[in-house]
């Protein structure tokens, strides 16, 4: 079953794609993205797994609601689109504030899930690593999602990427610039405002950790964080890599899932 398919949860529709075959697997995108950022990955696991992803809402081709998003919005909506797909429990992969939701799902509705993976994400940020994703935050507030585009380039992707794949760079700047302001900025405010670092100790279910070594926002500090307080879970810093793992390394960030997730149904409590 594959191709773009809709599903209403509530007030909003989503736009989701079903590929592959074998576990169940979610896989949620980070802020401004769509459901094409798993593609990479998506190729190299679907003859193991039967993968959902999807537009999270205001996003590509899902619903653009206006106003607040909050954090169980995306986690209700991302159960939603389980239960349609019929996934009883799955394994759960989450990017950026995907592994924030992810993380939330966790300490939600942890029976649902059978192993956790948590890529470029953030917990237990200090007082200055708030600040900052607050600046930008205010920033992107008051201009558009194309200039924090242009803003972040760097901090997602190394210049020998940029340089060598301008095709893929022109792709995500036309997709970014589709991003309705509104919707971008009330999914960027849930990503800079939440943490769950004096929580994640609940999360007890097999966990993998990965992050790039150069993240600046998603640091590896973050990732030790997490590991340290997750029990059991696995920790993977990635070399010479930034935020950005998706698009950059799709076939690292999948073979390190493809291991972890075939390891088999081994819960910590």
């Amino acid at each position: 079953m594959a191709g773009a398919q809709r599903h209403t949860v509530g007030e909003v529709t989503l736009n989701y794609r079903i590929e592959g075959e074998g576990e169940p697997l979610v896989c949620i995108h980070g802020v401004g993205s769509y459901l094409e950022a798993w593609s990479g990955v998506v190729e190299r696991l679907k003859d193991r797994f039967t993968i959902l992803t999807f537009d999270l809402r205001g996003h590509g081709r899902s619903s653009r609601v206006k106003g607040r998003y909050e954090i169980d919005d995306f986690v209700n909506e991302t159960l939603g689109l389980a239960d349609a797909a019929g996934f009883p429990t799955f394994n759960l992969a989450g990017f950026s504030l995907g592994g924030l939701i992810a993380q939330r799902l966790a300490l939600t509705h942890l029976g649902r899930l059978r192993r956790l993976a948590l890529l470029s994400t953030v917990a237990g940020r200090t007082p200055a690593e708030r600040e900052r994703v607050l600046d930008r935050l205010a920033a992107l507030r008051d201009g558009t999602p194309a200039d924090h585009h242009n803003a972040s380039l760097s901090r997602w992707l190394t210049e020998e990427f940029q340089e060598n794949n301008p095709q893929v760079i022109q792709r995500l700047r036309a997709r970014d610039a589709e991003n309705d302001p509104d919707c971008y900025a009330a999914a960027y405010r849930v990503l800079a405002e939440t943490d769950f670092g004096g929580f994640l100790d609940q999360i007890r279910c097999p966990t993998l950790i990965a992050t790039g070594e150069d993240d600046a926002g998603s640091n590896p500090r973050m990732a030790r964080y997490m590991h340290e307080r997750i029990p059991g879970s696995e920790l993977r810093i990635l070399p010479g890599l930034r935020h950005s793992i998706l698009i950059e390394a799709p076939d690292v960030v999948a073979t390190l899932m493809g291991e972890f997730m075939s390891q088999g149904e081994t819960v910590d409590g």
